[in-house]
């Protein structure tokens, strides 16, 4: 398993990236406001969280997306589990995602509590229950049981990990969400939303965060 960790270089601001992937992990302008504007908005988050909420995400990374959805989940009054379910191949040590995980004090709370118990597979609090599965998601994903009420599509750039963005996965994540379910993701490359498309999403086109133009969002009818 040791081969399979993340292997990381940190830039001056202390940013992990990728050296498999040469992608950093998360916005070089502001990480936590480009998963608010990515993944909460494009999700239609937190209106959207009922009792029960499933969350599936491609790529779990620092667990930035998973810490900051689950204090908006807190913070909006749930009071039983979010199910999070996340698929990485490459997961990242734990004190690796403390180091990353510093830049963002506001979410202290969540990750103290969070890495505290965190083992690498499963965290089972009162308000939370992860799920990360490890591996190939074109292996892990087909035989996943589960259905996600919204998806975050966050692995590297498509240009760089061209894998995690095929129309079979899209596919997959199409037969994995429920009837009015979501995706959201950063890039808007036209092979990714033609893949989620051809699903059977409906997919639009909306701003970007910082930098990016457009990223897109997609609804399963």
């Amino acid at each position: 398993m040791a081969d399979q960790r993340a292997k990381l270089t940190w830039t001056d601001d202390h940013i992990p990236v990728s050296d498999r992937f040469d992608d950093p992990y998360y916005s070089l302008q502001n990480g936590l406001d480009e998963t608010r504007h990515v993944f909460l908005e494009g999700n239609d988050l937190p209106d959207r969280f009922a009792p029960g909420f499933c969350i599936a995400e491609l790529g779990f990374g620092t667990g930035l997306n998973l810490l900051t959805v689950w204090s908006e989940w807190e913070t909006s009054g749930q009071a039983t589990p979010l199910h999070f379910t996340s698929f990485e191949a490459y997961p990242m040590a734990s004190d690796d995602m403390a180091r990353a995980l510093a830049a963002f004090p506001e979410l202290s709370p969540w990750a103290d509590r969070f890495l505290s118990v965190w083992a690498g597979q499963k965290c089972l609090l009162d308000t939370l229950h992860l799920e990360v599965i490890t591996g190939d998601a074109r292996q892990t994903l087909p035989t996943w049981d589960g259905a996600a009420d919204a998806w975050f599509l966050d692995g590297f750039s498509p240009a760089k990990n061209p894998e995690l963005w095929g129309s079979d996965l899209m596919q997959h994540v199409a037969d994995h969400t429920v009837k009015g379910g979501t995706a959201a993701t950063y890039t808007a490359a036209g092979f990714v939303r033609r893949g989620l498309s051809d699903a059977g999403f409906n997919v639009t086109r909306s701003p970007g965060f910082g930098r990016k133009r457009h990223m897109t969002r997609a609804v399963k009818p």
